[in-house]
């Protein structure tokens, strides 16, 4: 099931700049129970990042209408959110006059194994690297040919997710995920100011290690980081967390840390819910 500004078809315009240029980003939201889940901070986040794109954000409430009416229609689903700047020429400068396109669709949900959360995963390094630029630093814009040429990195379904750095070596994310090692009891991170995404499960997490008093460090990761962690973890908005239990050849251990952060992500408040819809 597909919207296309409010309309139910599947054709967008030709010359549309998201299909053009890759001139847009999008949000994806996990339903659960009919409900679209963290809409708010999705929408939030949509807003705020089509300002940096310097496109019109779509109206919210009218967005939200289309994702909760989508949602009503799945127990459990995916829903995915595009907005691009819209129909405009051939050529990178902008018309003076252009109106985004907003692109709402319902997916079913991935069939993951629940033993990926409560056993881990076998991740791997990738060889393709982000190339840096603060400008579109932590934006899920639709420029996304570095994590599609990384997951076609390997075809073994023993690997589920690879791990990408930047081209000046440094770690990052997964290219589905974000990605968080525990040391000392401590919390470490990326620092998502020259690339990567700055996903919405990842915010939770940081907020909830302030609320109980876990130190955080967020900065550059190398490689030697991780493989010498305590504990791994990769988290986004449809999988929840996932422990790391193995990368390349170095196992780890499911640490009691990983395991509290999953207990915070259920249990988590989500205000955002509709329950009256």
């Amino acid at each position: 099931m597909v919207l296309i500004n409010g309309e139910s078809k599947e054709q967008i315009e030709v010359f549309d700049r998201g299909l053009q240029y890759g001139d847009g980003l999008f949000e994806t939201i996990a339903v659960k129970s009919g409900k679209p889940q963290f809409l708010d901070r999705h929408l939030q986040r949509l807003s705020a990042d089509c300002s940096r794109l310097l496109i019109r954000p779509p109206d919210t409430k009218l967005l939200e209408n289309e994702v909760v009416g989508l949602a009503n229609h799945a127990d459990l689903a995916v829903i995915k959110i595009i907005v691009t700047r819209g129909v405009g020429g051939r050529g990178y400068r902008q018309p003076d006059v252009v109106n985004p396109t907003r692109i709402v669709s319902l997916h079913p949900f991935p069939d993951y194994p629940d033993t990926y959360q409560q056993q881990g995963i076998h991740v791997r390094f990738c060889s393709t690297r982000l190339g840096l630029n603060p400008a579109l630093a932590g934006i899920k814009h639709l420029n996304r040919l570095e994590q599609v040429l990384a997951r076609a990195e390997w075809n073994d379904p023993a690997i589920q997710e690879g791990i990408m750095l930047d081209i000046d070596g440094s770690v990052v994310e997964g290219t589905m995920t974000n990605l968080f090692f525990v040391k000392n009891e401590s919390l470490y991170t990326a620092s998502l100011d020259k690339t990567g995404v700055a996903g919405i499960t990842r915010g939770i997490v940081l907020e909830q290690a302030i609320l109980h008093g876990i130190k955080i460090f967020e900065g550059r990761v190398s490689q030697d980081d991780l493989l010498s962690a305590d504990e791994l973890f990769v988290c986004n908005s449809v999988i929840g967390i996932w422990p790391v239990r193995q990368i390349e050849h170095q196992q780890f251990s499911v640490g009691p840390l990983t395991r509290q952060f999953q207990h915070w992500l259920e249990h988590f408040e989500d205000k955002s819910v509709r329950n009256e819809q």
